[in-house]
């Protein structure tokens, strides 16, 4: 069924007057429609969910109307004391009443609401720039951080559990292609003793989590700074998007994740090392406006472990991509021999600069926190 077709099958009044293309990167087809009235327009975006990546749809569409519901709520109940309009994507349903619609292959759509005057970047700016992609996470995860992280599926086993990653990576060496892999190239054996350096440091969320110490929540789980919108207009932070690694996890990951991938000015595709470090001024200003929100649920236990979730994060992605390149690339797509390589070589020096940084990253996420 085509893209046209699937469009009609959802809650919009009026008459489809155009279908554009979207290519905005994302793992699924994306669409932005428009629907006509005599007197109205209503705009949306649609989107085939990719069921190579997420196996259970319709538990991704769940997760996501759930807290997206609860969002809205606390969102409408604190709309008189904020300093902004926040929105958020709204599931629109079908005309069965689900939150999707199923097409003649068996193909899995949605429909989302449209985020109003707003717009996302490819990459941090300025500090007011991470500032408002700090209070947009923090805001994001304190406005869902009461909803029953139990009553959400796990659409994404593994994602982020360090140590799964790291076996995963073990059981790669005892293959002979990875074995010739290391042998012919220095550069892949001095990453393996890098990983090997810190093994033991690879399961410190796990263990926090295991003890007690750490609490799973409804996280985010891709809040890449291309998620972040701001408005068109003042500027400030409006609504975080692609929902659809909502799940349950630790809001570590999250955090880490967007320190990780926001705060390195050189990106993740860098092939020069000496261009890749942790800004600490952007890390500064991302601290700030994220604690600005989610100070307010947060515990002690929570914050200690703020600055390790951001090493952590770099250090597993080094090691999935540094994994794959000795697997063969079979995984990550590449567009050159070596890539994943290089990509390893890229978040591993982010993580030895994120280290070098750490008093500096620690003073920032204690002097950063607001006075009540």
């Amino acid at each position: 069924m085509n893209a046209e077709k699937v469009a009609t099958r959802f809650q919009v009044p009026g008459r489809l007057v155009a279908l554009q293309p979207i290519n905005s990167g994302n793992v699924n087809d994306t669409y932005r429609v428009i629907f006509r009235t005599t007197f109205s327009e209503e705009q949306f975006i649609l989107q085939r969910i990719n069921k190579t990546v997420f196996k259970d749809p319709a538990a991704v569409m769940a997760n996501m109307k759930a807290v997206t519901d609860h969002a809205h709520r606390r969102i409408e109940e604190e709309a008189g004391e904020s300093d902004r309009i926040w929105q958020l994507p709204r599931v629109i349903a079908a005309d069965d009443g689900r939150d999707f619609a199923i097409d003649e292959q068996g193909e899995y759509w949605r429909a989302l609401s449209l985020i109003a005057s707003a717009r996302s970047y490819e990459s941090l700016n300025t500090p007011e720039h991470a500032v408002e992609a700090g209070v947009v996470l923090g805001h994001f995860q304190r406005i869902i951080s009461d909803f029953p992280a139990d009553q959400l599926e796990d659409t994404l086993p593994g994602f982020h559990i360090t140590p799964t990653y790291l076996a995963q990576y073990d059981a790669v060496l005892e293959n002979a292609e990875a074995r010739q892999r290391l042998d012919h190239s220095s550069e892949a054996r001095r990453l393996a003793k890098f990983v090997e350096a810190r093994r033991d440091f690879a399961s410190i969320l796990e263990d926090a989590r295991e003890r007690g110490e750490l609490q799973l929540r409804p996280i985010h789980g891709d809040p890449k700074i291309t998620n972040i919108m701001l408005d068109n207009f003042t500027g400030k932070g409006t609504s975080i998007v692609d929902l659809d690694t909502v799940k349950p996890g630790l809001v570590h990951y999250d955090f880490g994740d967007s320190a990780r991938s926001s705060c390195n000015p050189a990106g993740e595709e860098s092939t020069d090392l000496s261009q890749v470090f942790l800004d600490v001024d952007l890390f500064e200003a991302l601290v700030r406006g994220y604690l600005r929100e989610a100070d307010a649920f947060l515990t002690e236990a929570d914050r200690f472990y703020l600055y390790d979730s951001v090493r952590l994060i770099a250090f597993e992605l080094g090691l999935r991509f540094f994994a794959d390149y000795l697997a063969g690339d079979v995984y990550f797509k590449v567009n050159y021999d070596g890539h994943n390589l290089n990509r390893a070589r890229v978040q591993l020096a982010l993580c030895e600069s994120i280290e070098a940084r750490e008093s500096k990253m620690r003073r920032a996420l204690e002097e950063r926190r607001p006075k009540h």
